[in-house]
């Protein structure tokens, strides 16, 4: 596996600006979020890092990489090709960052839907993806607050205000981050 530092160069060469500094600010989140809920902190550095590795590939390169991999797209997935960079992205980090950590791939896979009965790794990387320090909407610093006090809690929320922004603007909802929230529903 690459060391810390090889990634961060990829990615500053191969990631736009504001895209790099993003994942810088998710990098620096997941370690806290790590730290405070006991949870390997290099696990969660690498997984932040290598969350976005794909993003700014092209459709036609990320469906390259899908169907090379005999990736069998769900409805909801195909009808939302803002997805395929997290499916892709565990795929990228395995080749060029040389990730084998099942755990660190799950993480990457399910940052932008989250799914049921997420790892509590999973769980950082998708809050942490939703409130890095560079995040700007109207609630984000209620998240920020809820995810450190209580990280199922937090995840709930997150998944709850992604909901009610794809609702309001008329975006398909992937059944993943449906099930993802109602299995922390059901939890509590």
């Amino acid at each position: 596996m690459l060391s810390i530092e090889e990634m961060k160069i990829y990615l500053k060469d191969n990631l736009i600006e504001n895209r790099y500094i993003h994942t810088l600010g998710v990098a620096d989140t997941a370690i806290r979020l790590a730290r405070a809920y006991g949870v390997d902190e290099k696990k969660a550095e690498i997984a932040a890092l290598s969350h976005d590795i794909a993003k700014n590939r092209t459709i036609y390169e990320l469906q390259d990489i899908i169907k090379k991999n005999n990736i069998n797209l769900t409805y909801d997935e195909e009808a939302n090709q803002e997805l395929w960079h997290s499916i892709v992205s565990p795929i990228v980090a395995k080749e060029i960052f040389e990730i084998e950590d099942e755990e660190i791939l799950s993480a990457m896979r399910w940052h932008t839907t989250g799914k049921e009965n997420m790892s509590k790794l999973d769980k950082i990387i998708y809050i942490a993806d939703m409130i890095e320090p560079n995040r700007n909407f109207p609630g984000v610093d209620l998240l920020r607050r809820e995810a450190f006090k209580d990280l199922d809690n937090g995840v709930l929320q997150g998944l709850t205000h992604t909901i009610k922004y794809l609702l309001n603007k008329g975006i398909p909802i992937d059944i993943n981050s449906i099930k993802a929230r109602n299995y922390l529903l059901l939890k509590e």
